[in-house]
């Protein structure tokens, strides 16, 4: 799996933690930074690591919460965040959060990759609804203000 794969992975797991538990997701990653940093030292097992680039996409998601949980709610026809399964949101989020505020990826790699970590960790229809409301959002980029 790309280093880049693997960190969009590890900023799912700490924004599903973080809604799940109802903690403030800074504070969940910092506590997850220090405790991969500190168990590094020691013997494994280990907590995971933190990738930069998945502290990245949870600062970046976190910035941008409102605006991208304003768009997707206005673009996922018939579903609300809330009905949506939790992983889809997060999922969405990320993926989001790529296509629209990250000039270093490519828009077909934001959508395949959030397609991807649906089809591995959610529901059977799931990839297909992340890709439809990520393509939504990519038909709509050039007339967004963001």
């Amino acid at each position: 799996m790309a280093a880049r794969s693997k960190a969009r992975k590890r900023a799912l797991d700490i924004l599903f933690e973080a809604e799940i538990r109802g903690e403030p997701v800074l504070d969940l990653l910092s506590a997850r930074t220090q405790e991969a940093e500190l168990a590094r030292a020691g013997d494994p097992p280990h907590p995971p690591l933190v990738p930069g680039y998945a502290a990245e996409l949870v600062r970046g998601v976190h910035e941008h919460a409102a605006q991208i949980d304003a768009l997707l709610s206005e673009n996922a026809q018939g579903w609300t965040l809330d009905r949506m399964p939790a992983v889809d949101r997060n999922v969405l989020r990320i993926g989001a959060y790529e296509l629209l505020w990250r000039d270093d990826v490519p828009d077909s790699v934001a959508i395949s990759e959030a397609v991807v970590l649906a089809g591995q960790l959610s529901t059977d229809d799931s990839p297909s609804f992340v890709n439809g409301l990520l393509a939504r959002l990519l038909e709509l980029k050039p007339t967004l203000v963001l």
